[in-house]
């Protein structure tokens, strides 16, 4: 299986994963997706050297993993190409931020260390949003919520038909990478004298798919409008799951709630 077909199956195995039927699947697609654009602003809130807050908001992945039934090994194995893009970022915090917070025995804890954890606590919650909502909700119910929040029809028009040409595009990487491999068995890769003329059918190729899909498109009656399907989710219990997350969000963001629980335990020791 070349790299190609790798994505090609992990795209088709997101939507799998969205197809499953567990407590948050049954959840209507705009309580999710609102209630993860709240978590991401919720996480990048937090200061660079809240540890202790930005730490507890991993209770919202936590649970959703347990009730959804998504594995967080498969969510990890996802994002092993953003997380190394992420430590990146903040790589240099301790280098530059040398402020000594607190000592540990014979480390001294600085404040570029303690702003580089989280950064990395703060990608990784956000990442593991990300995917939760991909794997929960189906890419068309994404759709419609976004439709519902009245976001332009032309945007989420581009931004499906542009998720589903993906899956065509990878599809026409892998054959033309085995026809490749075929016809030079002991190369690893493309040659780089080849890559002119190998982009150049994979765009006629493409452009000839395309033309296909457009064409049975309109032979389905498309017309340039978003339509939206029905909606058979409960929306009263959506509305709750909104609402109850929303207020713990909230509560753990203006309230010291991993400060409280270790002085707690400070006391009963």
């Amino acid at each position: 299986m070349n790299r190609a077909q790798q994505a090609l199956y992990e795209m088709k195995q997101t939507d799998e994963l969205a197809m499953m039927d567990s407590p948050v699947h049954r959840f209507s697609a705009l309580s999710k997706l609102m209630v993860t654009v709240i978590y991401i602003v919720t996480v990048m809130s937090f200061s660079k050297y809240d540890f202790g807050g930005v730490f507890m908001m991993a209770l919202y992945p936590y649970l959703v993993f347990q009730l959804s039934g998504l594995s967080f090994k498969l969510c990890m194995y996802r994002m092993r190409y953003v997380i190394p893009l992420v430590a990146f970022v903040g790589i240099f915090n301790p280098f530059i931020d040398r402020t000594v917070m607190f000592q540990a025995r014979f480390l001294s804890v600085t404040g570029g260390m303690i702003s580089f954890v989280t950064l990395m606590i703060k990608g990784i919650l956000c990442l593991c949003a990300a995917f939760l909502l991909s794997g929960t909700a189906p890419v068309d119910e994404i759709c419609g919520a976004l439709r519902r929040l009245h976001v332009p029809s032309v945007f989420v028009t581009v931004f499906l038909l542009a998720y589903r040409y993906m899956s065509v595009l990878m599809e026409e990487v892998a054959v033309m990478s085995d026809a490749y491999h075929l016809r030079a068995p002991r190369q690893k890769g493309i040659a780089f004298e080849t890559w002119g003329s190998f982009l150049g059918q994979l765009l006629l190729r493409s452009m000839d798919r395309a033309q296909e899909l457009y064409a049975a498109m309109q032979l389905r009656g498309y017309d340039g409008e978003f339509r939206q399907t029905g909606n058979t989710k409960d929306r009263s219990v959506s509305f709750v799951w909104f609402v109850v997350w929303t207020a713990v969000f909230l509560i753990l963001r203006f309230v010291p709630v991993a400060s409280l629980i270790g002085n707690l335990f400070v006391r009963q020791l």
